[in-house]
C-alpha cells in the first residue's frame, strides 16, 4: 500500500475600507526647497594612477595602465617603452570631484577615486597628480594624495576575507582648487529662484511670501519650477545680505499626493496628503486541502481473484474567520495603520491592496512602484 497527497491552496482575498482626510504640509525655509540660478556646484572628472599597492593593481593586460605609466617615466626624464612594463602596484582609475560655487583658489575638496581595470584593491595607495577638468575641458582644480577606504582585505585566493569595497577610495582633502568657476552676484538687478521640486502652488506661496516681507510686488512666479526677483533698490549694492533674508523666509510646501511602494522589499511609503475613498474591508483565508489514499487488494496465490485497485478522496476545507472593519473618518496616517495592523494586512499585502485601490480609482494618488 502507498499513499499520495496533494494540496491546493486558494489565494487569500483582501479587501480594504479606508478614510482619511489630507493634513496641513510642513513648513520650510526658501533655502532648503530651492536655490538662486546658477549658484550651484560643478562635477569634475580625470584620470590618473594610483601607487605603491601590495600586488593589488592592475594586470600586465591593462595596457593604458602601461601606457600611462611610461608617459609619466617619460616626462621625467626617463626612455621607458610600455611593453617592456610589468606592474603590480598601479592602478588606473577616474578621479571625480564636486566643485561647490564660489569656491575660491587655494581651496580643498574631496575627491572619490575608482578602479577602471582589474585591481583588486586600492588598499594603502596614493593618488598621483592628477588635473580635474570641467565640461568645457578646463582644469579647475589638481588632485594627489594617500587614498582612505575604510576596510581592508586579508587572506589569499578563496579564504581572503574583505570588508567595505576595494576598488573605490577617498582621498579627503586630496584636491586644490586652480580655477575659479566665473560667475558674480555683484550688479545684478534681477534674480531667480528655482525650486527643487517644481510645484505651481509652492511657487504662488514663495513669490506671495517675499512680497509680503519685503513689502512690494517685486517677485512674480514664473512658472511651476521658478521665482523671479526684481532686487530692492535699497540692496543693490548688499546683495548677499537680501539673499540671506530671501533664503530664511519660511513657506508651506505643497507636494503632489504619492505612494512609494517596493514590491521585492514590501515597503510601502504614504504621504500625508494621500487620500481614499471609502470601500469595504474583509480579510480572510480559504485552503481547500484534498488527500488521495489509493489501495491495491492483491489475491492470494494460485487464486482465481483479480486485482483490485481503490481510490479514497478526503477533502477538508479551512477557513480562518474573515475579519471585516468598519473605519469611521480618520484624520492621521497613524489611526490608519492602526486600523490595517488590526486587519492583519501585512507588508506585501497592501501592497496588491494599494495596486488595487489604484485600479479601482479609490485612492487619489500617485502610485510609484520602485
Amino acid at each position: 500500500m502507498y499513499g499520495l497527497s496533494r494540496y491546493l491552496i486558494i489565494i487569500t482575498f483582501i479587501t480594504i475600507v479606508v478614510v482619511f482626510s489630507a493634513t496641513p504640509a510642513q513648513s520650510a525655509r526658501l533655502k532648503d526647497v530651492a536655490f538662486f540660478e546658477g549658484v550651484r556646484s560643478n562635477q569634475l572628472l580625470g584620470y590618473g594612477l594610483i601607487v605603491g599597492l601590495d600586488g593589488t593593481g592592475d594586470k600586465k593586460g591593462a595596457v593604458y595602465t602601461n601606457q600611462s605609466v611610461a608617459n609619466m617615466l617619460n616626462k621625467l626624464g626617463m626612455k621607458i617603452k610600455p611593453e617592456d612594463l610589468s606592474l603590480k602596484n598601479t592602478a588606473a582609475v577616474v578621479v571625480t570631484a564636486e566643485l561647490p560655487p564660489f569656491s575660491k583658489k587655494g581651496s580643498r575638496l574631496d575627491v572619490l577615486v575608482s578602479s577602471i581595470g582589474d585591481a583588486k584593491s586600492l588598499q594603502g595607495g596614493t593618488l598621483l597628480v592628477t588635473p580635474l577638468k570641467g565640461p568645457d575641458g578646463q582644469v579647475y582644480a589638481v588632485a594627489q594624495g594617500p587614498v582612505s577606504m575604510g576596510g581592508f582585505v586579508a587572506g589569499i585566493g578563496g579564504t581572503s576575507v574583505s570588508k567595505n569595497h576595494q576598488t573605490v577610495a577617498k582621498v579627503p582633502g586630496g584636491a586644490f582648487v586652480e580655477k575659479e568657476v566665473l560667475f558674480t552676484l555683484e550688479g545684478r538687478r534681477e534674480l531667480f529662484l528655482t525650486l527643487r521640486h517644481p510645484d505651481f502652488t509652492t511657487a504662488r506661496r514663495a513669490a506671495g511670501k517675499i512680497n509680503s516681507s519685503f513689502g512690494g510686488q517685486m517677485a512674480i512666479a514664473r512658472d511651476s519650477g521658478s521665482v523671479s526677483i526684481i532686487v530692492p533698490a535699497e540692496y543693490r549694492d548688499n546683495i548677499v545680505v537680501f539673499i540671506s533674508k530671501v533664503e530664511r523666509l519660511v513657506v508651506v510646501e505643497d507636494t503632489v499626493s504619492r505612494v512609494v511602494v517596493n514590491e521585492r522589499t514590501g515597503t510601502v511609503v504614504i504621504g500625508k496628503n494621500v487620500m481614499i475613498s471609502t470601500v469595504a474591508v474583509s480579510h480572510g483565508d480559504i485552503t481547500v486541502q484534498i488527500k488521495a489514499d489509493i489501495e491495491v487488494s492483491q489475491p492470494g496465490a494460485f487464486s482465481e481473484g483479480d486485482t483490485v485497485v481503490a481510490v479514497s478522496e478526503d477533502i477538508e476545507v479551512f477557513e480562518k474567520p474573515a475579519s471585516l472593519v468598519l473605519l469611521e473618518q480618520t484624520v492621521t496616517l497613524g489611526e490608519v495603520v492602526t486600523a490595517l495592523n488590526e486587519v492583519g494586512v501585512t507588508p506585501r499585502d497592501l501592497v496588491a491592496i494599494l495596486q488595487a485601490l489604484k485600479s479601482a480609482g479609490a485612492m487619489q494618488a500617485e502610485l510609484l512602484i520602485i
